[in-house]
């Protein structure tokens, strides 16, 4: 059980300054507590700051993990203890110290070759960028004491990020194990080729294994110092030599001992402990945390079973300087009385501690925060006396006086070697100092064992590197949501990791990674620019994959393999022996060098996460890793025999119809909304290709499947953007085959993967809705539909492996016929809703239920305008008919339906503005089912108004005013509440026009005709919007010009006609001069009616000579005269827009000729006017002779008057005279133009007349 040890960290000053007591003198027996409590203080919560002189060494240390309890209080052995008597509790576990006991005493085995690693999957967070260095605390030593020592030195690199991995490697074992056994071969000879021809096997001393015993024993009468002693015999010492042989003898991997010179040996003896029973298989080192989201659990934690687990009593991060380092230490550690954490030292007295010795001994107290050391000297196994000593004296001691800054320095020049040419991530490195050589040699042994002509190498170290690097990725895969600047690591991480393993092998991490690496790019959403950013300077500060290098390599020529190393250490240069070392340190002493070897940090410039602003491009990457994952997958399932032979590279085809079958369609359809509408799927046994449901082919597929369908759909739905509807289709269909043999292979459809499901039918559902609306392009869209990559193509082969894909073949197939387009599109979306609605997702997504409900009625309202307009269509095309015929009525009930049904689902959201829309497009079925219903009589003219016609027009007017009351008011939607306005105001008027053109007199009163469409002239004139100023605003005022002529016209009608009621026939005229009065001044308004107002004010004139003939009095014909000539002035107005547009006519025909004589290619057809000519002749000839009657009328009156004419009456009627004359002398047959002209010419000379003399006259 772990005890995780963390709180406070807490600095202190320990003084070179001997405060207490001089270093080596005795201490005082009498006065240390032994009887007292252990003193259980957390020393490994505090930080060390080590003072020397004027200068200072930074060392803080945190203990992150510790399997043992605080520190124990020691027993003080009396003198002349004889240590070679064994204790009666050596070997066996003490309560004290809990479960880590024989480890505290160095009884149990060293850590495994792989102890690094055992670290890094512990402490995950801290691999890749937070620390420098993973490593046994005893390799750290060794390192440090390179430049003081003449041992070898013998270590395998490994970069993960910015984190070297340094882990002992025995080359003795290694090639003792290669004579046995043949395994190692390549090993040996790069051995011999490159250190040492002649190899032969070091074997221990009995002095190693004599010294060992006597320490194991010190070490438990220390904490059991009432423990009686067996005597000790010959055949004890020789079974203890035999075992510590015996710790070679277990098959590689096994347990090491390091090798050291002998001064080492002596003076810093190692914890060795009996070796433990076991190898360790690699082949199941394989995990994800179980607490990473969103990324399956696909392996079972097998490392910590074969010898990968973290063997370390305590796992300390220290930080030396600025080097931050995650060690593993098993130094006893013991506590008692004023002392809380002290270590046990045993010293022979007749050999003085040597400087290896005190490097060794301040090192170890450093790293776990040890303030002082406990020494017992003895002599020839008899214990003589014990002395404190404190950490910071220790360089000072006699004998072995060492610079701290110096080790400072060798730590530095260490990292920064290391660093800077351990570059590729995966690789193993071998960092080898020969026995009493000066020279530290770097080999790749990757790249040496992959140039070795012998069979493909077993690199031990490959799989827990490849394992590392996946957890590594992994652990920043849960960061990357946070900080996507990890993903240019994550990226490099994984690369590097599919690299080293074989597909046949590890198809579990294979498949695993490249899903991870799939899931690098975002499908949803553009990388904003920040974002960007930190992606591209996202990659591993200083570690790349070889296939970077190799781009490196190809843009720059001038960079070796190790070009770093030559611009970082100049006067490294290499002979030619040297030629396969990555780099060499020429002489040790170069360490001690302050700075002599600088980490170069620009090592990978080239690698970054490939960022793309392209959809498209991203979703091709994530479909590559996709198909790489799944052929890994595919590659591990063995059961190939059972699979229907297919072949890659044929393409599967992608049928297409026109679907005009509707029973087949509707058969389909209902098989779709089952299977959309199934929540759970039971999935007990094989599947189609073998795979065992919950193994993790099944639960990795599962992701895959998941994965490519999201892409597909990207990719569909960034090509309907584009407006490439026929791409679009064929990614939608393959997003929802990938979905389809997704639900093949699931036990349980997840929320979250319905609601993925909804969203692909409702972009289905858009699609096909696009391909009916566009259908001129029918040909581009059906070869952007059959095209495939090969990539799609091996994609669908995995799909097949576990379903035929067949699902959703209906919703996805391309139709030549709009209507089953249309018919499909709205089955998508009734499947997408009913997913939405079902029990599994009622509650959730409320905002993509409402968007589904909007497609919903969006391709309701269309299919309905479809068959709207196909019912108009039909009856443009029938022949005049006396009934309407079954299948116009068949469209009706058809539109109706989905206009209803349309309405529901937009009332549903409460969307008012679509509602009315709906409400409006049914307002126009019921005109065109008034249309259909107009009857003919026998020679095929217009009959009466039937009552089927105002039933439909009162049905369309009753629409409208809902669509009315749904908007509420024009601020909530101005372009459909005018739309709407105009539509019902278009109704009442031609409601009111047909009324009043075809009456139906022979079912209703004249009276009551009159009335009906006097009430619906009013209605439709009260829906003219005159005041906002709008596109239709002209039109609303012609309408509203014509209504008022129209009124005044039936009044004039009336007023004509009727006899006998005075009072109504008072009535009558007031409302027809009213109407005539708007009507004229509304056209006036207008400057492209003057037919219109010239027929209004002829109309006018004439209703003033039907007034004037019932006067009797001279004086008041006189009057009205005047007012008619009045109102025929008034249409001066309408002749200068006639004759404007003449003029313009003229014009464009003369061009014409002209350009035709210089060749010009700027031709006009025809007349750009909209004048009716024949209309404008037939206005004329009733202008002409009603203006010479009311001229020659009034000059009659004003000649045969009795009272004398004023001098202002003589000049009116001298100019009457003058006009009369000029159109009596006007010739007939004069072109229009010129008539034209001098009608305004004797109009303006009336204008003038009239306005300057006569202003008081009346006006009708």
């Amino acid at each position: 059980m772990r005890i995780e040890v963390g709180g406070i960290r807490h600095l202190f000053t320990m003084s070179s300054a001997a405060e207490d007591r001089e270093p080596g003198i005795p201490m005082d027996h009498s006065k240390e507590d032994l009887g007292g409590a252990a003193n259980t203080g957390d020393y490994s919560k505090h930080d060390m700051t080590v003072c020397l002189g004027n200068s200072e060494v930074k060392s803080s240390a945190v203990v992150k993990y510790s399997a043992a309890p605080p520190p124990t209080t020691y027993a003080l052995l009396q003198e002349k203890t004889d240590l070679k008597l064994p204790p009666a509790n050596w070997l066996r576990e003490n309560s004290k110290l809990g479960s880590a006991g024989t480890t505290v005493l160095g009884s149990s085995s060293r850590s495994k070759p792989f102890s690094s690693f055992g670290m890094a999957y512990d402490f995950i967070d801290c691999i890749g960028d937070d620390v420098d260095v993973v490593s046994d605390s005893e390799n750290i030593k060794k390192l440090l004491k390179i430049p003081y020592s003449k041992s070898h030195v013998s270590m395998a690199v490994h970069r993960v990020g910015r984190t070297l991995l340094l882990d002992e490697l025995d080359t003795q074992e290694l090639l003792r194990r290669s004579s046995q056994t043949g395994d190692w071969t390549w090993l040996k000879e790069i051995y011999q080729r490159l250190i040492d021809q002649k190899w032969q096997r070091k074997k221990k001393s009995k002095e190693h294994w004599y010294q060992k015993a006597i320490l194991s024993k010190f070490l438990y009468y220390s904490i059991n110092g009432d423990g009686a002693a067996d005597p000790v015999t010959e055949d004890m010492i020789k079974d203890d030599e035999e075992n510590g042989a015996e710790e070679y003898s277990s098959s590689w991997p096994a347990t090491f001992t390091s090798t050291m010179s002998e001064a080492e040996e002596t003076d810093a003896p190692k914890q060795e402990n009996v070796p433990e029973d076991g190898n360790f298989a690699l082949g199941q080192v394989t995990s994800v945390g179980s607490t990473e989201q969103n990324l399956p659990t696909l392996f079972n934690e097998g490392e910590n079973s074969q010898g990968l687990r973290n063997d370390f009593v305590r796992n300390i991060m220290w930080t030396f300087e600025d080097i931050h380092m995650l060690v593993g230490s098993n130094m006893p550690i013991f506590g008692g009385g004023r002392y809380p954490a002290v270590s046990l030292r045993l010293r022979d007295s007749n050999k003085p501690i040597n400087i290896l010795t005190g490097i060794d001994y301040w090192l170890d107290n450093l790293m776990c925060n040890v303030p002082e050391l406990v020494m017992c000297f003895h002599v020839n196994g008899i214990v003589q006396k014990y002395e404190m000593i404190k950490t910071e004296d220790i360089p000072h001691l006699e004998n072995c006086t060492f610079s701290t800054r110096v080790v400072k320095d060798i730590a530095q020049n260490i990292l920064s070697f290391l660093k800077s040419n351990c570059t590729k991530e995966g690789h193993t490195y071998w960092l080898f100092k020969a026995s009493g050589s000066d020279i530290v040699k770097l080999y790749d042994l990757t790249t040496l064992c992959e140039e070795a002509e012998e069979e493909k190498y077993q690199n031990p170290f490959t799989l827990p590197v490849a394992v590392l690097l996946y957890k590594v990725a992994s652990n920043l895969m849960l960061k990357a949501c946070q900080n996507r600047k990890h993903y240019g690591k994550i990226r490099t991480l994984l690369l590097n990791c599919v690299k080293l393993l074989d597909p046949e092998t590890h198809p579990q991490i294979i498949a695993s990674a490249y899903y991870m690496l799939s899931e690098l790019f975002q499908l949803d959403e553009l990388p904003d620019e920040d974002g960007g950013e930190s992606l591209r300077a996202g990659g591993s500060e200083d570690s790349y994959s070889d296939e970077d290098r190799e781009e490196e390599d190809g843009e720059e020529d001038d960079l070796t393999e190790d070009g770093e190393e030559i611009g970082s250490y100049s006067n490294c240069g290499r002979p030619q022996d040297d030629s396969k070392a990555v780099a060499v340190i020429r002489s040790v002493g170069e360490l001690s060098v302050p700075e002599k070897y600088k980490s170069t940090h620009q090592i990978r410039p080239s690698c970054a996460f490939p960022v793309s602003q392209d959809k498209e491009e991203r979703c091709r990457h994530v479909l590559s890793y996709v198909l790489k994952g799944l052929k890994a997958v595919d590659g591990s399932i063995k059961k190939e025999s059972d699979l229907p032979a297919a072949d890659p590279n044929t393409p599967i085809p992608l049928k297409y119809e026109d679907g005009a079958a509707n029973g087949a369609a509707e058969k389909g359809i209902s098989l779709l909304l089952e299977k959309a509408g199934s929540g759970q799927v039971d999935q007990k046994h094989p599947t189609r290709s073998g795979m065992i449901p919950g193994s993790w082919q099944h639960r990795m597929k599962l992701e895959l499947f998941l994965k490519a369908s999201k892409a597909y759909y990207v990719l569909s739905d960034a090509a309907t953007n584009l407006l490439k509807y026929g791409r679009a289709l064929r990614y939608i269909k393959l997003s929802l085959q990938c979905y389809d043999a997704y639900c093949s292979v699931s036990e349980t459809l997840h929320p979250h993967v319905l609601q993925f499901h909804s969203q692909c039918l409702s972009l289905c559902g858009d699609i096909q809705l696009m391909l009916a609306q566009n259908a001129s392009n029918r040909a581009a869209y059906l070869e952007e539909y059959s095209y495939q990559t090969k990539e799609d193509q091996e994609i669908l082969h995995s799909l097949h492996r576990e379903s035929s894909c067949q699902d959703f073949s209906m919703a996805t197939d391309l139709a030549m016929d709009p209507e089953y387009q249309l018919f499909v599109s709205c089955r998508c979306y009734e499947a997408a809703h009913e997913l939405l609605t079902s029990e599994v997702l009622k509650d959730q997504s409320s905002d993509q239920l409402s968007q589904v409900l909007k497609r919903l009625g969006n391709i309701r309202n269309e299919m309905g305008v479809y068959y709207m307009n196909q019912a108009a269509a039909m009856q443009t095309e029938k022949q005049a008919k006396k009934s309407v015929s079954a299948a116009e009525q068949d469209l009706w009930k058809k539109s109706f339906g989905f206009f209803e049904k349309g309405m529901k689902d937009f009332e549903s959201i409460r969307d008012s503005t679509n509602t009315a829309l709906l409400l409006c497009n049914t307002g126009r079925l019921m005109r065109i089912c008034a249309q259909a219903h107009c009857p003919a009589s026998a020679d095929e003219s217009r009959g009466e108004f039937s009552p089927e016609e105002a039933l439909y027009y009162n049905k369309a007017i009753d629409y409208y005013l809902q669509a009315l009351r749904a908007l509420g008011s024009r601020k909530s939607h101005p372009a459909v509440w005018d739309s709407v306005n105009w539509e019902l105001s278009t109704t009442y008027f031609t409601l009111a026009t047909l009324l009043q053109d075809y009456a139906p007199l022979s079912r209703k009163a004249q009276e009551q005709i009159e009335r009906e469409v006097t009430d619906a002239m009013m209605k439709s004139l009260k829906y003219c919007d005159l005041q906002t100023e709008t596109a239709r605003q002209p039109l609303y005022q012609y309408r509203a010009a014509t209504i008022h002529h129209r009124l005044a016209s039936m009044y004039h009608s009336c007023f004509r006609n009727q006899v006998g009621d005075e009072h109504l026939r008072k009535q009558h005229r007031s409302l027809a001069e009213l109407h005539y009065s708007k009507a004229v001044s509304l056209f006036l308004s207008l400057k492209d009616a003057p037919c219109e107002l010239l027929r209004t004010l002829l109309e006018r004139v004439a209703f003033t000579e039907f007034t004037m003939a019932g006067q009797s009095s001279s004086v008041a014909k006189l009057k009205s005269l005047i007012g008619a000539i009045e109102i025929m002035s008034e249409t001066r107005h309408a002749f200068q827009l006639i004759h404007k547009e003449l003029l313009e006519e003229q014009t464009e025909q003369i061009e014409p000729s002209a350009a035709d004589s210089v060749g010009s290619p700027n031709k006009s057809s025809g007349s750009s006017s909209g004048l009716d000519l024949q209309e404008v002749l037939k206005l004329i000839g009733v202008f002409e002779p009603s203006f010479s009657f009311l001229l020659f009328q009034v000059i009659k009156l004003m000649t045969t008057t009795k009272r004398k004419p004023s001098n202002k009456d003589e000049d009116m009627l001298k100019n009457y005279k003058i006009v009369y004359s000029k159109l009596l002398r006007a010739d007939k047959n004069a072109p229009l133009l010129s008539r034209v002209e001098l009608y305004i010419e004797v109009l303006q000379e009336l204008t003038t007349l009239t306005g300057s003399e006569n202003t008081a006259t009346n006006k009708a």
